[in-house]
C-alpha cells in the first residue's frame, strides 16, 4: 500500500497516539484542575455546617456561596473546553487516517480478497473518533483522582475512607466484569452489521436485477435474517453493558447515602462534624463517578479497542509498501515470465507459466474458452492483481516499481464490467485527476471513437452519468470506458471483451483505438471472444485451462489453431 500520509501503519496504538501526545496532555492537565476544583464543594459544606451555622454569619455565608459559584464556573468552562478537545482530537484522527483507510477500502479487494470486508476499516474509524470524542476518555483521565479522593476521605475520619475504599473496590470489580461480560457481544455485533452491510449494498448494487427477475421476496426474506442476527447481537450488547451500567448507578447511589448514615453515625457519637458527613458523601460521590463513567462508557471503549485491533490486523495483512524511487515511464517492451495467478487471498492459480514478450508497437489478442483465464491474465496486467509466482516486467523492471500513481499513468484498463463512477463524462475519462486538461479528455475520446456520442448527451462532457454509469445505454459506457483507458496516451493498454456492448461502429472504433496505440509506439492487448476485436492486432495467444496453448503470428496462429476446428478464416 502506498501513500503519502505519515502515519506509522504497522502499529495502530502508535499510529493513532503518537502525533496527539500534546494535546492530550492538555486535556489530563484540564482533567487534574478539573478534579482539584471538585474539592470546592466539600470545602464549602464544611464551612457551612462548621463555621456559617456556628457563627450565623451572613456575610460569611454570601462570601462562600459568591466564590463557589466562581469556581464551578471557571470548572463548566475548563469540562467544555476539554470535551471540545477531545472531540476535536477525534476528528483530527479521523482526518488523518482517513486518506489510509480509503487505501485500505481500495486495496483490501486486489490484495486480500474475500478474506476481509473492504468497509470494516471505515467502521472501525467510525469507532475510534465517536469513542474519542464521546466522554469515555474522560472517566479515564479522572481516574487518578480517585485516589486523591480516596485519602481524604481518610482524613475525614478512617471509617469513612474504609467505606470508600471497598466500594471504589467494588466498583472496579464491577468494570473488570462489564469488560468480560461486553467484549465478546461487542464482536458479534461488528460481525453482523458487516454481514447486513454486504447484502444492503449488493441489494443496491443489483437492484434492476432483482426487479426483473422477481427476487425482492426471497432476498428480502434473506435481509430479515441477517437483520435479526444483527438485533440479536445488539440487544445481547446492550443488555450486557446496561445491567452492569444499572448496577454500578445503584451502588453508587446506596453508598453515598450509606457514606452519610455512617457520618451521622459518627455525629452522634461525637466523632465528627456535620460538615464532615456532608462533604463525605460529596468526597464519596465524586471518589467513585469516574469508576461509574468507565463502566457507562465501557461498550463504546471495548469498541474502539477491537477497532484498533482490526486495523493492525488488515494492516498487517495488505502490507506496507515504501515510496518506490521514481522510474522513468516504459517505452520499450513487455515481459512475461513463468506467471502462476489468482485470485487476491487465494493460493491456487487460475493461471500457470504463462510466459511471452511484446515489443512497442504491437498489439496481442487474447482469445479462448470461458474459464481459461483471459480475465485474470487482464487483470494480472495491468497491476490489479499480484502474482503469486513469476514476473511481469516493462522495459526490465516489475510493475511494483513504480507507485500506484506513477503505474497509473502508463497504463489504460477497460474490465468487462467497466467501472464507470458518479461524476461527469470528463472527469471519469480523466480518472477523477484534479490537473487534467481538456483537450487530453477530448484527444482520448476521439481515439476512442466517443467524442460524437459525448457531444449529443444533455450537457456533452459535462454531463452527470449516475453512480456506474446508469444514465447511459451500454454502449456509451463502453465509449466512455475505452476513452478513460486510452487517457493521457498510455504505453500498455488493456482492453477486456471491448467490444461486449457495442454495434459496427463501435467495434470499427476499437479497432481505431488499437491501431492509434500502436502508432504511437505503445502496446494494446484485447482479449476477445468475437474475432472482430482482434482485427487489428498483429499477435495471437490461445488460453485454454489457465495456459497459453499457442502464440505467434495472428494469421499463422489463428489459421492452424482455429481455422481446422471452426472452418473460419482469420480477420
Amino acid at each position: 500500500m502506498r501513500g503519502s500520509s505519515s502515519v506509522a501503519r504497522g502499529d495502530p496504538l502508535r499510529m493513532i497516539f503518537a502525533g496527539y501526545r500534546g494535546a492530550l496532555g492538555w486535556v489530563a492537565l484540564f482533567s487534574g484542575v478539573m478534579n482539584l476544583l471538585m474539592l470546592a464543594g466539600s470545602i464549602y459544606m464544611l464551612q457551612v455546617y462548621d463555621r456559617v451555622l456556628a457563627s450565623h454569619s451572613v456575610p460569611t455565608l454570601v462570601a462562600l456561596t459568591l466564590m463557589l459559584f466562581a469556581v464551578f464556573l471557571v470548572q463548566g468552562l475548563i469540562d467544555v473546553t476539554r470535551q471540545r478537545l477531545l472531540t476535536r482530537i477525534g476528528a483530527a484522527i479521523d482526518r488523518r487516517l482517513a486518506p489510509d483507510i480509503f487505501a485500505l477500502t481500495a486495496e483490501i479487494p486486489v490484495r486480500a480478497g474475500a478474506r476481509h470486508d473492504a468497509l470494516q476499516p471505515s467502521r472501525d474509524l467510525d469507532a475510534i473518533r465517536a469513542f474519542m470524542s464521546g466522554l469515555g476518555p474522560t472517566a479515564f483521565f479522572d481516574l487518578p483522582w480517585v485516589s486523591l479522593f480516596l485519602v481524604l476521605c481518610f482524613f475525614l475520619h478512617i471509617w469513612i475512607g474504609i467505606a470508600v475504599l471497598i466500594a471504589a473496590v467494588l466498583l472496579i470489580l464491577v468494570t473488570l466484569l462489564t469488560d468480560r461480560a461486553t467484549r465478546a457481544p461487542t464482536r458479534d455485533l461488528a460481525q453482523e452489521a458487516a454481514s447486513r452491510g454486504r447484502l444492503t449494498e449488493a441489494v443496491r448494487r443489483n437492484a434492476e436485477t432483482i426487479a426483473a427477475m422477481g427476487m425482492r421476496q426471497a432476498l428480502g426474506a434473506r435481509y430479515q435474517a441477517v437483520h435479526g442476527r444483527y438485533l440479536a447481537a445488539s440487544g445481547r450488547q446492550a443488555d450486557a453493558g446496561a445491567g452492569y451500567g444499572t448496577v454500578s448507578r445503584v451502588f453508587r447511589m446506596f453508598m453515598q447515602s450509606a457514606v452519610l448514615g455512617l457520618g451521622a453515625y459518627l455525629v452522634i457519637r461525637g466523632e465528627a462534624t456535620g460538615g464532615v458527613m456532608i462533604a463525605a458523601s460529596i468526597l464519596m460521590g465524586r471518589a467513585l463517578a469516574p469508576i461509574e463513567l468507565c463502566v457507562t462508557h465501557w461498550k463504546g471503549f471495548v469498541a474502539a479497542r477491537q477497532a484498533l485491533a482490526r486495523l493492525k490486523t488488515i494492516f498487517g495483512a495488505v502490507g506496507v509498501a515504501r515510496e518506490p524511487m521514481a522510474l522513468p515511464a516504459p517505452k520499450r517492451m513487455l515481459t512475461a515470465e513463468q506467471i502462476f495467478a489468482g485470485p487476491p487471498g487465494a493460493q491456487d492459480a487460475i493461471i500457470s507459466g504463462i510466459s511471452f514478450s511484446l515489443l512497442a508497437g504491437q498489439a496481442l489478442g487474447v482469445i479462448g474458452p470461458s474459464a481459461s483465464g483471459k480475465s485474470t491474465l487482464a487483470r494480472v496486467l495491468t497491476g490489479a492483481w499480484k502474482p503469486l509466482r513469476g514476473s511481469l516486467r516493462l522495459d526490465g523492471a516489475e510493475l511494483d516499481q513504480w507507485s500506484d500513481e506513477a503505474r497509473g499513468s502508463f497504463i489504460g484498463y477497460l474490465p468487462q464490467d467497466i467501472g464507470l463512477f458518479d461524476g461527469t463524462v470528463a472527469e471519469n475519462i480523466a480518472r477523477f485527476r484534479l490537473d487534467a486538461e481538456a483537450d487530453a479528455i477530448v484527444e482520448a475520446a476521439r481515439t476512442a471513437g466517443a467524442d460524437e456520442v459525448i457531444r449529443r448527451l444533455p450537457d456533452g462532457y459535462d454531463t452527470r452519468i449516475g453512480e456506474g454509469g446508469i444514465t447511459l445505454s451500454g454502449g456509451q459506457r463502453q465509449r466512455i470506458a475505452l476513452a478513460r483507458a486510452l487517457y493521457g496516451s498510455p504505453f500498455l493498454v488493456v482492453l477486456d471483451e471491448p467490444n461486449a456492448n457495442l454495434d459496427a461502429e463501435g467495434e470499427a472504433a476499437v479497432t481505431g483505438a488499437i491501431q492509434a496505440v500502436r502508432q504511437a509506439g505503445g502496446i494494446a492487448i484485447v482479449i476477445a471472444h468475437r474475432p472482430s476485436a482482434i482485427a487489428a492486432v498483429d499477435m495471437v495467444a490461445v488460453m485454454k485451462e489457465g495456459r497459453i496453448a499457442a502464440f505467434g503470428p495472428k494469421d499463422e496462429v489463428l489459421n492452424k489453431v482455429l481455422a481446422p476446428r471452426a472452418g473460419t478464416r482469420a480477420p
